[in-house]
């Protein structure tokens, strides 16, 4: 209002439903979800791709009489539940009770990893047991998952990383620029995990702006993709896994960034910041909008 008293107690809670308490919460580009107490999910905001997983493209929360008991979870399968939720741009992602993953909502660049770029969810008849889960290969199920743009990456049982999806700067980290995902025979074992070194696996992964960037098990950090801006934390602006040519490889030749013992990292846009074990924290980077904070 006028007046820009529009936060604290005069911001309503958002209405999950009778009863209903949150776990989780995450933004994607226009569209909301959260993971209820209960484990099941309910996304709301733009729909134009079917994000909101409710088969059709109508918004939700957008007018009154559409939240709360009034949005339906999103069907996941009979008896299936959810462990963890992330959000793309326009595609929504959850990693289920079973440590299967399914996403719904837009799919140009292959990120629902069902080997076409047709959208889920945005239609009727394509949610629930119709969704089959995303085939991560042979016995391989997932421990996390992380959405970002037009991308997927998971963290696989066997602490390897499998990332699907637009691959326009090299983001997947598989030495080259083409999609995954988007065509049949791309996915499961025919999906390699991302080369993070010899003998190295990863703890965590944080993915957005066409950069990936990982937490290893020897507390180091690997970032790949674009670098126009320093992004990569490398010292240069030469993107990385894009291309086998020296300077772009992954594996070995990709130099881990120089922090000290990273714990968490967060890939924004065009920076990325990393939490260190004694609590710091240290971005690096486009700061064009002081978002490096110095």
């Amino acid at each position: 209002n006028a007046s820009g008293h529009q936060m604290g107690a005069n911001l309503p809670a958002v209405n999950l439903g009778t009863g209903r308490t949150a776990r989780a919460i995450v933004a994607g580009g226009n569209h909301t979800c959260a993971l209820l107490d209960n484990a099941t999910v309910k996304c709301w905001g733009n729909n134009n791709f079917g994000q909101l997983g409710q088969g059709d493209t109508i918004n939700r929360g957008d007018n009154p009489g559409e939240m709360g008991d009034n949005l339906p979870a999103v069907n996941l399968g009979a008896g299936r539940t959810a462990l963890a939720i992330s959000t793309g741009q326009q595609h929504s992602c959850a990693l289920l009770d079973d440590h299967t993953v399914k996403c719904w909502g837009r799919s140009q660049g292959g990120q629902l990893g069902q080997g076409d770029t047709t959208a889920r969810g945005d239609n009727p008849g394509e949610m629930g047991d119709s969704l089959p889960a995303i085939n991560l290969g042979t016995g391989r199920t997932a421990v996390s998952v992380n959405a970002a743009g037009a991308n997927v990456c998971a963290v696989l049982d066997n602490a390897t990383l499998k990332c699907w999806g637009d691959n326009v700067a090299g983001q997947l980290g598989q030495g080259d620029v083409a999609a995954r995902g988007d065509n049949g025979g791309e996915m499961g074992d025919n999906l390699p995990a991302v080369d993070v070194g010899a003998g190295r696996t990863v703890a965590s992964v944080s993915q957005r702006g066409n950069h990936t960037c990982a937490v290893l098990d020897n507390n180091t950090l690997r970032c790949w993709g674009i670098n126009a801006y320093g992004q990569l934390g490398l010292g240069d602006s030469t993107t990385r896994g894009d291309s086998t040519a020296t300077g772009h490889r992954m594996g070995d030749s990709l130099p881990a960034v120089n922090v000290t013992a990273p714990v968490v990292v967060a890939a924004g846009a065009q920076h990325t910041c990393a939490l260190l074990a004694n609590g710091t924290v240290k971005c690096w980077g486009r700061g064009t909008n002081g978002q490096l904070g110095q």
